[in-house]
């Protein structure tokens, strides 16, 4: 009618989505676990064969074994693989479990034999998965981008594998077997990592180490490349998943902080210690700085699984190496646990991270239970 101006409703703007993947060796298991049952219960209520997880995210990184669950999310595999892998192939990646002083004593003199072969049946496995994949190719084909922390021996200094639309192209060549080899490079547990170098035509190789060791949250990574790449209307959404890492903390006497290497489990369990205190801290410094741009008007939002400690049954099963069967089975029940609890967040209305997780599966594309067939470039 002449007089009236009709008033369009503003679009929201699609939300610029990262998904972060913590470290924690097998305990992989329960990363690939509970997403695998989270997808599969979305793709039963949206009567879909499987949903396409890796296509929900602009942006994924993970590190260490969570570098292993990006890269195959980023490539379409279905996590009931990458479960199985970590089920099937994890006696082999740690042939040798450090379970108090005399096992670490023993790797004095043999551990090279043990991550020698740990580091030839990861590599094996990965390849089934990844193929020759670059990062190049999950940008250009997926839209995909990657960040993968390791650390660059040479230097002794963080290194992060990149593909993303700000990135360069220092990293395009790479495969996604040998970053995923790099980042996951855990001193004690298994070997550095040599990585040809795509970039040289000479053969020169680089040496890696696990990027555990400075960012086994890599949340703090997935934030700053987000605030990079998104346009600065565009909202942040970051989903966080950690690997079911155990309560810590211990009371140590005054008589018996004068701990030296065997008392570590010669460095074994410094690596825990390590790792408990930056998913803590790195949550807590994404938590602060995301509240703190919401308040200046660049809305990022987070959500981090799970959100409960493990029953105390489960607690002996959770080391770094402990690739027993009945570890395994114990982390998957877990993750069964946890993503159910999640999923009923997701159908309360009134929970706020369960309506972040919900919008982002109910706009997952469909793919096939047997996942994406990715070619390589060749």
């Amino acid at each position: 009618m002449d007089g009236i101006v009709e008033v369009q409703a503003p679009v929201e703007a699609k939300p610029y989505r990262v998904l972060s993947l913590d470290g924690g060796g097998m305990r992989g298991v329960y990363t690939a676990a509970f997403l695998d049952r989270l997808v599969t219960q979305f793709a039963r209520t949206r009567g879909d064969e499987s949903l396409d997880l890796g296509k929900g995210f602009d942006l994924i990184t993970g590190t260490s074994t969570g570098a292993i669950v990006a890269c195959a999310l980023a490539v379409g595999r279905p996590m009931s693989e990458i479960a199985d892998l970590y089920r099937h192939r994890g006696r082999s990646i740690f042939p040798h479990r450090i379970k108090g002083s005399l096992s670490a004593l023993h790797r004095i003199f043999v551990g090279s034999f043990y991550v020698k072969r740990g580091d030839a049946a990861l590599r094996a496995a990965l390849s089934e998965v990844l193929g020759t994949t670059t990062m190049l190719d999950v940008f250009e084909k997926r839209g995909i981008s990657l960040s993968i922390p390791a650390v660059l021996m040479s230097s002794h200094r963080s290194w992060v594998f990149k593909k993303t639309p700000r990135s360069g192209v220092r990293d395009d060549l790479y495969k996604l077997v040998d970053v995923c080899m790099a980042s996951s490079a855990a001193p004690i547990f298994r070997s550095l990592a040599a990585v040809n170098d795509p970039n040289d035509e000479h053969g020169v190789a680089q040496a890696f180490a696990d990027g555990g060791l400075w960012a086994n949250n890599p949340i703090m990574v997935g934030l700053v490349d987000a605030l990079q790449c998104a346009s600065k209307e565009v909202p942040i959404e970051i989903y966080s998943l950690g690997t079911c890492s155990r309560p810590e903390g211990e009371y140590i006497s005054p008589r018996k902080v004068h701990r030296s290497i065997l008392g570590w489990k010669m460095g074994a369990e410094a690596a825990g210690l390590s790792i408990t205190a930056q998913e803590y801290a790195f949550d807590n410094m994404a938590r602060f700085i995301g509240n703190t741009l919401t308040a200046l008007g660049r809305p990022v939002a987070r959500v981090r699984f799970p959100k409960k400690d493990v029953s105390a049954d489960t607690m002996k099963f959770l080391a770094l190496d402990d690739a027993r069967p009945e570890a395994v089975r114990r982390l998957i029940q877990q993750a069964s646990i946890d993503a159910d609890l999640a999923k009923s967040a997701c159908d309360d209305p009134n929970n706020s991270d369960g309506r972040m997780v919900k919008a982002l599966m109910m706009s997952l594309p469909a793919m096939p239970k047997n996942g994406v067939k990715m070619e390589a470039t060749t």
